[in-house]
């Protein structure tokens, strides 16, 4: 296929350009690079410099690439950042996906958005279907929930068949600034593990990998639709914190309490049968097996600097 990736040069993004690119489909990355790291990316796949928020400049590239699919993985990933700032947050997850919805009309791209967990809010059951009512309860939420609301507009007017994947917390390496890395890493440096909250808190965590294959997966089907992507197996973040420090080799790393986060969840998972039973999609790598590949990577990091 003929394929662009909106936030290509980063985490979740770049992985999904190595799997494309195995498989031999031509790939455009579409990064404004404030996150993204060009040096994550294989030369086979061609980098754009650009803000999704401009419209003008990505349907440009639509026009010269004519893609048969846009992977539309650019978001802010941050819940308190979007508590801080969110105009900014809303300009990206809003206006950006507007923007990749008219590039796709122009070049009949079908997108695949990747959503998030978060839009189903604090009261939903857990773990959640796809039946739940979404009830945001953070910017960066209703932000993916009004994308979300536009590509569903956008199937209905146009006769699209976009896709939406909610995904679960996802973590794996190159990530920066997930739970999962962030106290990877802080293991391995020696500091102190830091828990927002009382670590009672739980989410269910899928491997990069994972999600990656469900994005691919979804692109394939024909049909429009939404789809959870994860586990449906909560852990908690005080668990997280130990089996951490165990992989790491850190049994004896403190573990400290501190305030919690506005707009976090206090308990997350997603039920994924529709998308084992639609797209054939089942989570593989374990979380402990994941959490040794982000130790493994972060060792290998350390080496070589």
């Amino acid at each position: 296929m003929r394929v662009i990736v909106t936030g290509g040069a980063g985490f979740i993004g770049s992985h999904l350009v190595d799997t494309l690119l195995t498989r031999g489909d031509q790939v455009t990355v579409a990064d404004d690079l404030s996150a993204g790291r060009p040096d994550r990316l294989p030369a086979a796949a061609r980098l754009c410099k650009l803000d999704i928020t401009d419209a003008a400049a990505l349907t440009e590239l639509a026009r010269q690439d004519q893609p048969e699919v846009i992977f539309h993985c650019a978001a802010r990933v941050s819940v308190p950042a979007s508590v801080q700032d969110p105009l900014g947050d809303a300009r990206t997850s809003v206006l950006g996906t507007i923007g990749v919805l008219q590039a796709a009309k122009l070049a009949g791209a079908r997108v695949v958005f990747t959503s998030s967990c978060s839009v189903y809010g604090p009261n939903a059951p857990v773990p959640a279907s796809e039946q739940a009512t979404p009830a945001p309860a953070s910017p960066y939420a209703a932000g993916k929930l009004a994308a979300e609301q536009y590509l569903s507009m956008w199937n209905q007017f146009h006769g699209t068949h976009h896709v939406i994947l909610r995904l679960a917390n996802v973590f794996g390496p190159r990530q920066e600034n997930g739970v999962v890395s962030v106290f990877c890493r802080r293991a391995l440096e020696g500091q102190s593990l830091i828990i927002h909250g009382f670590g009672t808190q739980t989410r269910d965590f899928v491997f990069v990998t994972d999600a990656v294959g469900a994005l691919i997966a979804a692109a394939d089907l024909s049909s429009a639709g939404i789809w959870n992507v994860g586990t449906g197996v909560q852990t908690s973040v005080f668990r997280l914190a130990l089996l951490i420090r165990t992989i790491a080799g850190r049994r004896a790393m403190p573990v400290e309490l501190s305030q919690y986060r506005q707009g976090d969840l206090l308990h997350s998972a997603l039920a994924a049968s529709k998308a084992e039973h639609d797209l054939g999609w089942k989570p593989a790598v374990s979380l402990e097996d994941g959490i040794r590949e982000v130790v493994r990577e972060l060792t290998a990091e350390t080496l070589r600097c």
